[in-house]
């Protein structure tokens, strides 16, 4: 069977008066045979920073580090250490170990103490059990918590930390200073 050597087009070349139509409504000289910029997702706009992920299916066993944000919905064990960052643990995550970050929300499951920059979002789903040492914190209805709450205030941050139940025993120990120096 014949064929013919130049197959015929799906989309046949524009005429002259349609080619002069499309520059004449483009607000920029380009040809029409380039294609035109992709404007960025809105969430790309508003999330400047990288994040890293732990999918659910991963198990880490060790320290993390890094100088990026991380979203775990896997099981991580041991410590994670992403000061500046954000650490959000999603809701399948489980997480046993120290966390150190700037922001730290808790979708999921937390075993271990947070030392924490700036804030600590515990939300409805979310379970926390440990101590946390923190600036803000925000626990909403429905989560679990269990620990001692350690509030820094923003110039306080320079001050070498304390344990929380240090912190117990000096506020005791001021007490009862107070009540024997008024008796």
């Amino acid at each position: 069977m014949w064929k013919p050597a130049n197959p015929p087009t799906a989309n046949p070349k524009p005429s002259t008066p349609e080619l002069e139509k499309q520059q004449v409504m483009s607000t920029t000289n380009t040809l029409p045979t380039e294609p035109s910029p992709v404007s960025a997702p809105r969430n790309a706009v508003l999330n400047n920073q990288e994040q890293a992920t732990i999918g659910k299916s991963l198990v880490i066993k060790g320290e993390v580090t890094g100088s990026e944000s991380l979203y775990i919905d896997g099981r991580v064990e041991g410590a994670i250490n992403l000061p500046g960052n954000r650490v959000t643990i999603g809701r399948n995550g489980q997480v046993t170990a120290n966390i150190s970050a700037r922001e730290v929300v808790v979708l999921g499951k937390v075993k271990g103490n947070l030392t924490v920059s700036d804030r600590v979002d515990i939300r409805n789903e979310g379970s926390l059990n440990g101590d946390v040492v923190c600036q803000r914190i925000s626990i909403e209805d429905g989560a679990y918590f269990k620990g001692s709450i350690d509030i820094r205030k923003a110039n306080a941050k320079d001050a070498a930390p304390t344990m929380p139940g240090k912190m117990e025993n000096v506020a005791t120990t001021e007490a009862s200073r107070l009540s024997a120096a008024s008796a």
